[in-house]
């Protein structure tokens, strides 16, 4: 009877448990997943009863290493050896310090505290018959309370910290004996504590314990001279797991109604190739870290296949009956993951060539598959900072924000039975082999105060937080919005130039052809015939460039295109009375053709490039900018462009992008002068006449405060505005002169590098605006808590970073940094009147499905919309970036494939926005727009030639009056007869 009960139990946990490598499936689920929308924020809750929880480890933090007869652990023993420098005696006295501590987790909102329990501090010598009253009432002491507070606790028996005695008598966890003395201490554990937890941790992380502290020898006890002795150790910590499992399952969990786990940490894997080779090695590379200890608890009792084939006799074996007592000895999938991942793979080995990644949800969906859905408690996640950081911890946070929002995808989207989350951890500690010289903690501790004085860092402030909301639920600016922009709104696409053809196509070729008409239609040459050279004029129509160019951009559909002149190319000797004609003809083509097709001309004097200067030679061989006579130079030419091309260019920009960190201040200064010289010249020489605008358009990422609760914070944010936007908007649209802040601040580090405008210099500049134009296509967060000297900026004394949660391409796409850097300039500048000038995305060339670009485009433009319908911002156009990848490698609408034209998804996505002019709300009435006028093919003349125009149209008139009199004369003249 008793052997059929064995057969029946082991036939329904066989129906019940996945097929063996489900897991495989994971890395084929996610690449198939839609991009970039999987990999957007998802703004959702957590389940209400989800586990929010924080943690610690006894050696790490309770310190009072011989206090109250305590025993010494191997880790006590491990610190005083070798070259190791300092020690978890101390720690952070959480011995001494409930009270902080029971504050700190207060604090946070938690509803469960996981800590470990010092098997030294209860049986000093690690048996029973070295009991130790005053550490058991430690533990009586915090468990009640959090009791007091609510917080449910989550206790480990074992964290790495074996009595030394055990190690030295009978050399630790290599010894089977261990098992028996492991279960006797969990017995008394669970009679002692069990009425109040109900959370139990058998070991954390066995693959740390056997690989290295058995293996590699870096953590305790620091053995490293059998390599086959890591799986002897593993094999008992499972067994000694499972009798704990067996004991608390037959004689406590029928009264105290707990559960019980093994924690086991991971690191996440992706194949370094497409192959299913690859994916096989990638599955075994879990296999020998997770799979190792989850596989015979969670599958067969037995050890994952590829591990058993790769590592043959040097991998224990399990009898029938230790299979049947090991198997299903879990209640729950407890995952530690996060910093341990560098710390889980100290060599390339169990790689197996390919790629370690930080990937929380694909290991969760992973052991969801491989597992057959058990709960999973995340019981470890986090990440560190350097042990020089205190109170501001922003790496911390955005990898906490990271891993909480990918626990978060994986229940909602996935699927998984993810029931909690550990962060990790509550205080700063003692970091095992990293010693010191990290810091882990929500809360900073200062180590060299006597009462080890707790404050909390902000990551402690972001957890609490997101523990307050359950998660990340979705606020309103966090909704995309539906409206219209104004019928007049400027729908434009812009590129850093155009292609130019010196020599036009058309009537180019002298050959002589025949056409086979009547046959396959082909032309022929034929040999040794050539037509006579044409005596004509060239027309613009002889452009088969700019054709294909203006049709190319007629059909995205916009009424505006932003382009850029060469200047040294037009006037290469730097004198404006010897300009290129052939090169300012075809510019004056462009311009004109792209009115014939309805679409207005914008057009930049001086694209700024760090490649090269365009500038013409003399100046570029004589200091570029910092030639005195930039200035006036600069706006001779703009009075070339405005006098040859200003009949058809309405709409003016100086310079384009010159606040590049990478120029002086010195060169600044003279582009400033520059720009105003040529902005009056058009305003006093060329408006009248032509009616056009003229401003320059500035780069503006935007700059986003780490911590924005913090004033330490936005104060950085702020200076990093004042010096790359600031810089060169506030002469013109604000004061006159260089921003306050930016003044103080290089006063403060005692620069005179900053020139200053004298007055006359300072009403030339001031004014000198007809609109307000950026260029954005990014955002960067800032912090003044220096944490990386690659991303610091000294001089400014800020820290760039950013949020891990970010679409990478490979700049961040962050929609809602456009309404903010919109929002900035009306408030510095009031109603002044906006363009976005340039916005798009960098996207590998080959993709026309170009999905990140669709994304990128409609949420931008979404969130331009949300800053002109509610923040009142003057938005009066925006220009997608850029038309063609020939000219903008990446940014294009148009993909090129050899001499094909490729059209992209976006820029059908693009035309269908202009088309509805935003996002209409469904089932409201169309908005009534008058449609455009057909372009006038003779204002060209009148404005150019008024008097001859004038009499060309009156001539016209008379011709058309005289034909119409004698037809009709004609008419009745042939009727009389």
């Amino acid at each position: 009877m008793s052997s059929l009960l064995v057969l029946l139990t082991s036939l329904a946990f066989t129906c019940g448990t996945a097929k063996p490598n489900a897991g495989l499936k994971t890395w084929g689920r996610f690449s198939k997943l839609p991009y970039p929308g999987d990999k957007a924020f998802l703004c959702d809750t957590f389940p209400k009863d989800f586990i929010w929880a924080v943690g610690t480890a006894a050696y790490q933090v309770e310190g009072a290493f011989e206090k109250d007869g305590k025993g010494l652990s191997i880790w006590d023993t491990f610190t005083r050896g070798g070259n190791r420098m300092a020690t978890g005696d101390v720690g952070s006295d959480s011995y001494h310090n409930i009270h902080a501590d029971i504050r700190a987790i207060r604090q946070l909102g938690v509803s469960h505290y996981r800590f470990s329990l010092s098997w030294s501090r209860i049986f000093p010598n690690g048996t029973r018959g070295s009991y130790n009253e005053i550490g058991t009432n430690y533990y009586r002491t915090l468990i009640k309370k959090l009791k007091e507070i609510r917080v449910q606790p989550v206790v480990t028996l074992y964290h790495w910290d074996l009595p030394d005695h055990l190690q030295q008598s009978l050399g630790g966890w290599s010894n089977p004996e261990l098992v028996g003395i492991f279960k006797d201490y969990a017995d008394f554990c669970f009679q002692t504590f069990g009425d109040d937890v109900k959370y139990w941790i058998t070991i954390d992380n066995p693959f740390v314990v056997a690989r290295h502290g058995y293996g590699t020898g870096v953590v305790a006890p620091g053995i490293k001279n059998d390599p086959d002795l890591p799986f002897r150790v593993g094999h008992n910590l499972l067994k000694a797991h499972a009798a704990a499992w067996h004991l608390y399952d037959r004689h406590y969990r029928p009264r105290q109604q707990g559960k019980l786990s093994m924690a086991l940490a991971s690191h996440w894997i992706k194949p370094s190739r497409t192959r299913l080779e690859s994916l096989r090695e990638c599955q075994c590379s879990l296999d020998h870290v997770l799979g190792w200890f989850a596989r015979p608890l969670f599958t067969d009792g037995d050890y994952p296949p590829c591990m058993k084939a790769r590592l043959g006799s040097r991998l224990p074996s399990f009898t029938q009956e230790e299979r049947e007592q090991v198997r299903g000895t879990a209640d729950f999938f407890a995952l530690s993951h996060g910093a341990a991942l560098s710390f889980q793979l100290i060599n390339d080995s169990l790689k197996f060539g390919q790629q370690e990644d930080l990937d929380l949800r694909m290991l969760l969906y992973w052991v969801n598959a491989e597992y057959d859905r058990p709960p999973i408690f995340v019981v470890q996640s986090g990440w560190y900072v350097l042990g020089n950081t205190k109170t501001e911890d922003p790496k911390h946070m955005y990898y906490l924000k990271r891993f909480i929002a990918e626990a978060l995808k994986s229940i909602v989207i996935d699927g998984v039975n993810v029931i909690g989350y550990t962060a990790w951890s509550l205080i700063d500690g003692f970091e095992w082999h990293r010693e010191y010289g990290i810091r882990r903690g929500l809360y900073y501790v200062d180590f060299n105060t006597p009462d080890m004085k707790r404050e909390p860092k902000t990551s402690a402030t972001f957890y609490r937080n997101v523990i307050q909301r359950n998660g990340f639920p979705e606020l309103p600016e966090n909704r995309p919005a539906q409206g219209v922009f104004p019928c007049e709104f400027v729908w434009g696409v812009s590129a850093n130039s155009i292609q130019v053809e010196t020599t036009p196509s058309q009537f180019a070729d002298p050959s002589v052809y025949l056409w086979n008409i009547s046959n396959n239609g082909e032309l022929m040459r034929l040999e040794g015939f050539s037509a006579p050279p044409l005596r004509r004029t060239t027309h613009c129509a002889d452009y088969a460039t700019i054709r294909q160019q203006v049709d190319e951009i007629r059909q995205v559909g916009v009424n505006h295109f932003h382009f850029s002149l060469n200047w040294s190319a037009l006037v290469p000797s730097g004198d404006v009375a010897h300009p290129n004609t052939t090169l300012l003809g075809y510019y004056r083509c462009f311009t004109r053709q792209l009115l014939q097709a309805n679409v207005t001309p914008v057009v930049t004097l001086w694209h700024h490039t760090r490649q090269r200067s365009s500038l013409p030679a003399p100046l570029d061989n004589a200091n570029k900018w910092l030639n005195r006579e930039a200035p006036k130079a600069f706006a001779d030419y703009a009075r070339l462009c405005y006098r040859e091309l200003g009949a058809h260019v309405k709409m003016w920009i100086t310079l384009n992008e010159p606040n590049d960190e990478m120029v002086s201040y010195q060169e600044g200064h003279q582009m400033l002068l520059a720009h105003a010289r040529a902005w009056h010249a058009y305003d006093l020489e060329f408006r009248r006449a032509q009616g056009g605008q003229v401003s320059l358009a500035l780069h503006m990422d935007w700059v986003e405060p780490a911590f924005s609760f913090s004033r330490e914070d936005v104060e950085p944010a702020k200076r990093v505005l004042d010096f790359r936007v600031g810089w060169f908007a506030e002469p013109i649209f604000g004061s006159g002169d260089y921003p306050l802040g930016m003044r103080n601040w290089l006063r403060q580090l005692n620069s005179l590098d900053l020139p200053v405008f004298n007055e006359a210099d300072r009403q030339l500049v001031k004014g000198t605006y007809d609109f307000f134009a950026i260029s954005h296509f990014s955002t960067k967060l800032v912090t003044h808590a220096k944490e990386d000297s690659y991303t610091y900026t000294a001089m400014l004394e800020v820290q760039h970073m950013i949020d891990t949660t970010w679409i990478m391409s490979p700049r961040p796409v962050v929609p809602w940094g456009l309404r903010k850097a919109l929002n900035w300039v009306k408030e510095h500048y009031c109603d002044v009147p906006v363009y976005v000038m340039a916005n798009g995305v960098q996207e590998d060339p080959a993709r026309f499905k170009d999905s990140l670009r669709v994304y990128y485009l409609y949420n931008y433009i979404n969130e331009a919309l949300k800053a002109y319908t509610l923040d009142g911002v003057n938005l009066k156009g925006y220009f997608a970036y850029a038309l063609s990848d020939e000219r903008d490698p990446g940014f294009g609408l148009y993909g090129h494939v050899h001499e094909e034209v490729i059209v992209k998804a976006s820029l059908s996505n693009y035309r269908n926005i202009i088309e509805h002019n935003g996002f209409p709300i469904q089932g409201a009435a169309p908005q009534q727009c008058p449609s455009l006028p057909p372009p006038c093919s003779g204002c060209h003349a009148l404005v150019t030639r008024p008097v001859m125009g004038f009499l060309t149209l009156v001539g016209s008139g008379v011709l058309i009056t005289l034909g119409l009199i004698i037809y009709y004369t004609a008419k009745r003249h042939k009727e009389c007869y």
